[in-house]
């Protein structure tokens, strides 16, 4: 009994030995729908750098045979048999009363499907050429949309996954920005406090209460118009970063003014340390997660800013692909009425705000390991 008794308070004594970061983790296991978020993400993101190679075809490749082409079914059973995953080919019928055209399936011609297939050729990130896709049909010509055409005959799912590109880098790009901005101001405010704290406090005021579609509507404005795409994307990213670093800035106030006062900050103004070093090196830290926490939940807001500008057509233009760009097409209610599958890209933005909350919501509650949440 006594050998028990000990081996359990051995136990207890290794469980409060554990590092912080290895209660985050172990809590955040637990949370389900953290880490299906978390899952997801991986997939977008894996997806977004081999877009070119996930991509079924040239994402600006136009067909002008196949106009906004609903999504092809993939099939596995031909006359009532198991056959190799397959597409039929497509054929226009126009309806003699209305005039509407349409795309039925060609039950004539078949297109197998297979993984890793030669097609269009394309350069991986700019210098690695290449001609292997994940998934395409025998014949590269056939038509071959799995998630509809455009009104271009363009491949929506190679558009779509092109754009996942530019529009999840907005988001880290942005937040990386946000990091700096929201770790300084909030840093020097809540470390110095006084008449910085007020100065700093009153400007996150003023810009708190600027609606945010407007601001970010005049500052894209007063972009030249000569200006290339890369610049323009950069330029974006950097504007919302100057409206999103405000709560971030808030929550490092709030933390330095509850850690400033601690024994280990006193000692290290004891032993000479300069305030920089303070804040770099003893109080950043010991809020870290939080701050992690923080950048997770801000960078959907940085995304459905992108999405916005360039759904409103003052973001990024054409020929560079977003989901906020996509959804241009959708702006004509009667487009949308006849083909529902353009709002595609709207989807993926619920998808990936979703994800990022969700595991937001998971590190959220793994930043307090103690909690019984």
């Amino acid at each position: 009994m006594f050998f028990k008794r000990k081996e359990s308070v051995q136990s207890e004594d290794k469980q409060y030995m554990v590092s912080q970061w290895r209660l985050m983790a172990k809590k955040f296991s637990r949370h389900k729908v953290a880490k299906a978020g978390l899952g997801v993400l991986i997939i977008l993101y894996v997806l977004a750098v081999f877009c070119e190679f996930f991509s079924t075809q040239d994402y600006t490749r136009r067909s002008t045979d196949y106009i906004f082409v609903p999504p092809q079914r993939i099939h596995i059973f031909h006359d009532g048999r198991l056959s190799a995953p397959f597409v039929y080919g497509l054929k226009l019928s126009v309806d003699p009363e209305t005039w509407r055209k349409t795309y039925v399936e060609d039950k004539e011609v078949r297109n197998n499907v297979k993984l890793f297939v030669k097609g269009d050729p394309y350069k991986m990130w700019g210098f690695i050429d290449g001609d292997r896709h994940f998934i395409g049909i025998d014949d590269p010509e056939a038509p071959f949309y799995l998630l509809g055409s455009d009104g271009g005959g363009r491949d929506l799912m190679s558009r779509i996954i092109y754009a996942l590109r530019i529009s999840l880098t907005v988001g880290l790009v942005g937040v990386f920005f946000t990091f700096i901005l929201g770790c300084v101001f909030g840093g020097i405010s809540g470390f110095y406090g006084g008449k910085i704290d007020l100065f700093v406090q009153r400007l996150i005021e003023f810009l708190v209460s600027i609606p945010s579609i407007p601001l970010w509507l005049a500052l894209t404005a007063a972009l030249p118009n000569d200006w290339g795409n890369v610049q323009v994307y950069f330029a974006i990213t950097i504007i919302l970063s100057l409206v999103g670093w405000c709560g971030l800035a808030r929550v490092v106030r709030g933390k330095l003014l509850e850690l400033r006062n601690e024994d280990y900050v006193m000692a290290a103004r004891l032993a000479g340390a300069g305030d920089a070093y303070i804040i770099r090196k003893h109080l950043l830290p010991g809020f870290m997660s939080h701050l992690i926490v923080s950048i997770t939940i801000s960078v959907p807001g940085m995304i459905l800013g992108e999405s916005s500008l360039s759904f409103l057509g003052v973001g990024l233009r054409p020929p560079t692909v977003s989901l906020g760009v996509l959804l241009k097409d959708a702006q004509n209610i009667g487009a949308i009425a006849m083909t529902p599958w353009i709002l595609l890209p709207g989807m993926f933005i619920v998808i990936i705000v979703l994800a990022f909350n969700f595991l937001g919501d998971g590190l959220r509650d793994a930043a307090d390991p103690y909690s019984k949440r």
